[in-house]
């Protein structure tokens, strides 16, 4: 329906943490307890997804903020470009302390584009694709024109309780695995060239990412870390979160 890919952009920086959400451990938001921040506590769902709708990008450009605004020493904002095999962009971009935050998603192809915000989804629909326009249309300014369809969103549960559900199915009636394991490497890969790029400043390629340079780099970020807290354990209130 939307075509060959030309565009992706997701910008959800509806994470929002204070900082006594990370003082409540002293695992978190270091790179001794957790290897990262916003992109391996909150992230790695939404890095899945976008893999999983749009493929691998063959390139990524990372740039990220650590400690913005919070007392931690690990990443809390992250904008990040990405390229595709097919010449097709994307632009990833997401924060814990932004408020009120943004869920947005844009996907846009050939044939038109989805918006997905606010639990809706929306599809422009264009009248014609855009190279065939392009190819065909003489008059200078002007464009194919679109058509806005609302999708409804069946009741499937596909969130926690979905996923878990479909893990018992598995193991008691054989039913196929929506997230089999070997799928979490995919969006980690991502994740992981997106640190990389922004510790060399430089692109990398998340299929083939230099394991042993990131493994050292965190090394080094674990051993030389200053970072030190005060915590006090307590039970958060987790109502109306993720």
């Amino acid at each position: 329906q939307l075509g060959e890919l030309k565009r992706v952009i997701w910008v959800i920086t509806d994470w929002y943490r204070s900082q006594s959400y990370y003082d409540s451990s002293s695992w978190r938001a270091t790179w001794e307890g957790e290897g990262g921040g916003v992109l391996l506590n909150q992230c790695p769902h939404q890095l899945d997804l976008w893999q999983w709708m749009c493929g691998m990008p063959c390139e990524i450009r990372s740039f990220m903020q650590y400690g913005k605004g919070r007392n931690i020493e690990v990443e809390n904002d992250v904008t990040t470009y990405a390229r595709y095999p097919n010449g097709a962009v994307g632009i990833f971009t997401s924060s814990t302390h932004d408020t009120p935050g943004t869920n947005r998603l844009e996907i846009t192809g050939d044939l038109g584009k989805l918006v997905v915000e606010r639990s809706a989804i929306t599809f422009y629909k264009n009248k014609m694709g855009e190279a065939e326009f392009n190819r065909t249309y003489t008059q200078g300014f002007g464009e194919p024109g679109y058509e806005e369809i609302a999708i409804p969103i069946t009741e499937k549960e596909t969130g926690h309780n979905g996923i878990l559900q479909n893990f018992t199915n598995a193991i008691l009636h054989g039913e196929p695995l929506l997230a089999p394991g070997e799928e979490g490497i995919l969006g980690l890969s991502i994740s992981s060239a997106m640190h990389l790029s922004d510790w060399t400043g430089k692109p990398v390629d998340p299929m083939a990412i230099d394991e042993d340079l990131f493994y050292q780099l965190l090394q080094e970020k674990i051993q030389h870390s200053t970072f030190h807290k005060e915590t006090k354990a307590q039970t958060l209130n987790t109502e109306n979160t993720y």
